[in-house]
Order: structure tokens, then sequence, then C-alpha cells
């Protein structure tokens, strides 16, 4: 095994590829979202996965505040969806450079 696991090089040719197809200015921004989705992706199986406690006995309060919690990740992930959309989408598009007009 290699450098990371015997897959170095493959990594490295995706990093250069996605560098290109990007951008320098949107790889950053698109990794913080991708990273975002994945973490709430992991709390959400975890959430479902482990065995809970406390719904031997459920409190009305405890219950409205882990609602608004799930609703308030749900909209977080479909933010961090939309953002990576639109992020995809503005890198596809060519660049628009202004060109003079003559009147």
């Amino acid at each position: 095994m290699g450098l990371l696991g015997g897959h170095g090089l493959e990594l490295i040719i995706v990093l250069v590829v996605a560098l290109l197809v990007f951008g320098p200015k949107k790889l950053p921004e698109m990794g913080s979202a991708i990273g975002k989705s994945i973490k709430e992706f992991k709390n959400g199986v975890n959430e479902i996965s482990k065995p809970k406690d406390d719904e031997a006995e459920p409190n009305s309060q405890h219950a409205a505040t882990e609602s608004a919690r799930l609703e308030l990740e749900a909209i977080e992930r479909e933010l961090a969806a939309k953002k990576a959309a639109l992020a995809a989408q503005e890198a596809a598009q060519p660049e628009v450079k202004a060109t003079p007009t003559v009147d």
C-alpha cells in the first residue's frame, strides 16, 4: 500500500480534473458544501441507528425541541444541496466577458 491506501495517484488525478473543471474559486465552496452534506448524512444515520433511551418517557418540550432540530437539519441539507447544484451550474456555464459596444 502506498500513499493514501494505494489510491493516491487516482485521488490526485480527480483533484486536478476538479480544479480544471470548477476553477480555484469554486472548488473550496463545493468541498465545504459536500463536507457539510456528508456530515449531516452521517448524523442522520447515527440518529436512526442508535437506540433512544428517552423514548420510554416522552417529554412534550423535548419532543418539540427534537422536532424543530430535525426540521432545521432537513433545511440545512436542502440548502447545501441547492448550493452545490448552483455551483455546478455556474461552473458549467462559460464565462461571459463584457464586450464594448459601438454606437
